[in-house]
């Protein structure tokens, strides 16, 4: 049997001397040459033009709950459909999802042969009628980096909000303006990894730059796409008070409501050494958050009933209750305390 990929030129790109090709998609800014790709493995120059070679071919496509992405802020209890691709533009030592975000050893002629598979055929088209038959509204972009094929992702989003569907990336962060601004006309939410808060660990651990990161926090956030945010805390690498603290203090500066979720680790990858993340080491991150005058703050990847749901920052009433992925919404107006009055940011109804 011949495999094929479908190869899609690149959007986001910069021609340069010699035949090489600028990526500008994410924040590395590859500069590809003849016959190479970027670091992300699947963004490949074929006659000095940039193409996305995994357009269409999705290594992953589930149904899960929107609060495994984590989104507690957004439509509460929906499903949704979440797609990935292999290839990846950071190297994290811990990733979860390395089988396909490192899968980068497959050779793609300019014809679009391939020497091997990388995923199913899955074009836009298909994925919107899937969610469609599936009865959800809601697309997750996920599992690997969606800005290494923000083609495919464009594209299907595009159809998606057609369609009357939302929107999530479920991200690095590590785009460039050009690709925000490429993509936020159909993004309705954004869960964004804040791996740490320093240079060291993004560049030793990860393989990127904290820089950008952040900039694509505050560039969501500016343009009124409904943020939350993760930290996955490893032991004796991002989880000192002091850094735990600094990224609280961050956020806050973005918004007291964006919220944050403190989840814990456990051996994988090349970190397969790594101690699994103790629940007090949650907990304490947890109340650095809160002391630091962040609203809403969640531990995660640990049964913690009373720290995983949601209550009215004002007068405490416990307003989305949540035990594992099970969740129960305790309010007659959604989004509104029924105790106080208060309005609750996220986005509920549709």
């Amino acid at each position: 049997m011949t495999l094929t990929a479908t190869l899609r030129e690149a959007d986001l790109v910069r021609p340069l001397p010699k035949g090489y090709v600028q990526c500008r998609a994410c924040a590395h800014y590859c500069a590809v040459p003849e016959g190479k790709a970027g670091k992300c493995g699947v963004r490949r120059n074929f006659g000095g033009r940039l193409y996305l070679v995994t357009y269409g071919k999705a290594a992953a496509v589930h149904l899960d709950p929107v609060e495994k992405k984590p989104l507690y802020h957004f439509h509460p209890g929906e499903g949704i459909l979440s797609v990935g691709t292999v290839g990846c533009n950071l190297f994290c030592a811990f990733c979860q999802n390395w089988q396909i975000s490192q899968f980068r050893e497959f050779k793609v002629t300019p014809e679009g042969l391939l020497d091997r598979p990388i995923g199913e055929d899955w074009p836009p088209e298909a994925i919107v009628a899937e969610a469609e038959a599936l009865g959800v509204r809601l697309l997750a972009y996920t599992y690997n980096e969606p800005v290494v094929w923000i083609e495919y992702t464009h594209d299907t989003a595009k159809l998606a909000k057609e369609r009357g569907m939302k929107n999530v990336f479920v991200t690095s962060g590590f785009e460039t303006e050009e690709a925000w601004e490429y993509i936020t006309p159909y993004l309705d939410a954004a869960n964004v990894d804040l791996k740490g808060f320093t240079e060291k660990f993004y560049r030793e651990v990860c393989g990127a730059r904290l820089k950008p990161v952040l900039q694509s926090l505050e560039h969501l956030v500016a343009k009124g796409v409904w943020v939350e945010v993760t930290t996955l805390l490893l032991e004796g690498y991002n989880d000192a008070p002091e850094e735990v603290r600094a990224m609280a203090r961050f956020l806050k500066g973005l918004s007291p409501e964006v919220p944050w979720h403190l989840t814990a680790a456990h051996p994988d990858y090349r970190m397969l050494d790594l101690r699994p993340t103790r629940h007090a080491t949650l907990v304490r991150a947890y109340e650095i958050a809160k002391e630091e005058g962040l609203k809403f703050v969640y531990v995660g990847n640990v049964l913690d009933p009373e720290r995983s749901s949601t209550r009215c920052p004002d007068c405490g009433r416990l307003l989305v209750q949540r035990r594992g992925y099970r969740v129960e919404t305790l309010w007659d107006t959604p989004g509104v305390c029924p105790g106080c009055g208060r309005r609750i940011p996220g986005v509920w109804t549709w």
